[in-house]
């Protein structure tokens, strides 16, 4: 079990105790996550932390807390647009960076954070929410260009199914044409085997004295 320490807190305490709560208001933890991580570090209560911050840290630390709840607000922002842009995540591996290099500069004072720090990581911060709009705007772009092409492919499925429907009922037409032809002809042939048997068939006629002659 962790030991509980009773001696008074050292600005090194309260150094970590700050850096280590301001990171979890940035990445949206909880303050009693900090705490316990805190009370592993410097062998003290997650209570003991808590109560500390409460009591005296935390109001050394009012701007940094105004600021670490913004980045945590920015950074929900930009996981939100990685999502829609899921094959450029590079933007946020480089905001991961620059936070972790902040939080490493926000260690050069005991009091706060570094004026200079903060600043250079405001700036590096709208470098990449900068580069973040850009690439939203090309995938907008790119969004569009496809709605674009699928309306036009719409367009020419159509008027080839048109055509296709078009085809089909001249093809129906010509052959019904055809079968009816066939069917002419058909009854043209019948007729003319039959013409040509009645033709050969001979003829008789009676003569004056009541004979049968052959009628060539």
């Amino acid at each position: 079990m962790t030991a509980v320490r009773q001696d008074a807190w050292s600005p090194d305490d309260d150094l970590i105790l700050a850096e280590v709560t301001l990171r979890h208001i940035r990445e949206g933890s909880t303050q009693l996550a900090a705490f316990e991580e805190v009370g592993e570090r410097i062998g003290r209560t997650s209570a003991a932390c808590g109560f500390r911050w409460n009591s005296c840290v935390r109001k050394r630390y009012e701007e940094a807390i105004q600021i670490a709840k913004q980045q945590r607000q920015k950074r929900s922002y930009l996981k939100k647009q990685a999502i829609i842009a899921t094959p450029h995540v590079s933007s946020l591996t480089v905001f991961d960076t620059e936070e972790r290099a902040f939080r490493t500069d926000s260690l050069t004072t005991e009091e706060g954070l570094s004026v200079d720090s903060v600043i250079r990581f405001l700036k590096q911060f709208k470098s990449t929410y900068q580069d973040v709009s850009r690439q939203i705007k090309s995938f907008e772009k790119e969004l569009k260009e496809k709605d674009e092409e699928l309306e036009r492919l719409r367009e020419e499925n159509e008027r080839l199914s048109k055509e296709v429907s078009s085809a089909q009922t001249d093809y129906r037409a010509v052959n019904d044409d055809y079968k009816t032809l066939i069917q002419i002809m058909d009854r043209a042939r019948r007729l003319a085997v039959l013409s040509h048997e009645e033709e050969a068939k001979p003829r008789f006629k009676m003569d004056a004295n009541g004979n049968l002659e052959r009628i060539e």
